[in-house]
């Protein structure tokens, strides 16, 4: 498998500074490449403690001058809060002529009302805006150029300087988690990224009708999917457990807060209808508690034994080649975060790496 360390720079509740918080997981980061992952990835998120970590290119870019191998993802870039796309054309290239051609291009549209308003972005225009930018951003990084006339964008032709050396094709993913983006994915051309929230069998069902609508429309198989986990790992499996109820639990908590889960205006909301059974569900009794039990069960925790389990189950049930980790989160200490990072480096990936070779993903391929 392909095994990569994600950095998403939260910082709940006031509990450190932010610059605190970045020493800390800009020094996780650091460790990627010495203990051997095989990739680097951060999110993008805005204006609150959730994730903060609003210019994910940015931070790629950062990380490009300071490593030499390690491959560099985003998870993701979402394209409706970017002005136009060629911008992110423009940023996505310079990144990969920084990196030798190491840049993962994941991709998304979006979900955080607070985030959209900030922005100025109708939240309801998201699904078209991120159909017309990434179809626009994915021709462009083949072509060398970005023109059309849609919608939202009237772009005339333009060269993106410097020019695109190597197709992205194979090494752009994007995350999905309605049914409806799924297939929007597929008809896209680009791989699904997996951040487990809800029951295998619904991912299952979803990425057949993925697969099938790929094929269909672009007459070759789908890459394997991605799958990113929320992981703790110890050796004293008790302990795991007691950390991964707390510390995935208190992520989960941000997701709901972030997200507004426990609210209603989802329920209501053109293009997220998928989310409309969630927030209701939400506001029954004991629900809450419930969808965490149900969240930190998804996610790979414990000894390194279970974690090797966990992660090589998944992989045998939705053909998965890539694990993406996130380590540090939920008020964890800098110091537990990175015990977290070594051990799985040391008892967890060896045994994942030799499941398969890092190139059955083609776009994750060493160079």
């Amino acid at each position: 498998m392909h095994v990569g360390l994600s950095v998403i720079f939260q910082g709940p509740d006031g509990a450190k500074s932010d610059r605190q918080v970045y020493q800390d997981e800009l020094k996780l980061a650091d460790l990627a490449e010495p203990l051997d992952f095989h990739s680097i990835w951060a999110v993008e998120h805005h204006f609150t403690d959730y994730t903060m970590s609003p210019d994910v290119l940015q931070f790629l870019s950062y990380m490009a001058g300071r490593t030499k191998t390690v491959k560099l993802g985003s998870m993701v870039v979402v394209l409706p809060w970017h002005v136009t796309p060629i911008r992110v054309a423009e940023e996505v290239t310079l990144l990969d002529h920084l990196s030798g051609g190491r840049f993962i291009f994941g991709i998304g549209r979006g979900l955080g009302r607070i985030e959209f308003e900030g922005m100025g972005v109708n939240q309801e225009e998201s699904r078209a805006r991120f159909v017309e930018y990434a179809g626009m951003i994915l021709e462009g990084l083949e072509k060398g150029y970005c023109e059309g006339k849609g919608q939202f964008i009237d772009q005339p032709r333009r060269d993106i300087r410097p020019a695109p050396f190597k197709t992205f094709r194979g090494r752009t993913y994007a995350a999905a988690v309605s049914p409806e983006s799924s297939q929007i994915m597929a008809r896209l051309g680009v791989g699904l990224l997996i951040v487990p929230q809800k029951p295998w069998e619904s991912v299952l069902t979803e990425l057949e009708d993925y697969r099938k609508i790929f094929r269909d429309v672009n007459g070759t198989e789908p890459p394997p999917p991605l799958v990113a986990g929320w992981t703790i790992v110890n050796e004293d499996a008790a302990q795991a457990e007691a950390d991964a109820r707390k510390y995935i639990g208190n992520y989960y908590q941000s997701v709901v807060d972030h997200y507004e889960f426990a609210g209603t205006h989802l329920q209501k909301m053109k293009g997220y209808e998928a989310y409309a059974p969630m927030q209701a569900a939400m506001q029954e009794k004991g629900a809450q508690e419930a969808m965490t039990d149900a969240f930190v069960g998804l996610h790979p925790w414990g000894t390194p034994d279970q974690v090797v389990e966990k992660i090589s189950g998944i992989r045998d049930m939705i053909g998965a080649e890539g694990f993406v980790g996130v380590f540090s989160y939920g008020g964890m200490s800098a110091e537990k975060a990175e015990a977290n990072v070594r051990l799985f480096a040391d008892k967890v990936m060896p045994r994942l790496k030799a499941l398969g070779a890092p190139g059955s993903i083609v776009g994750l391929a060493a160079d």
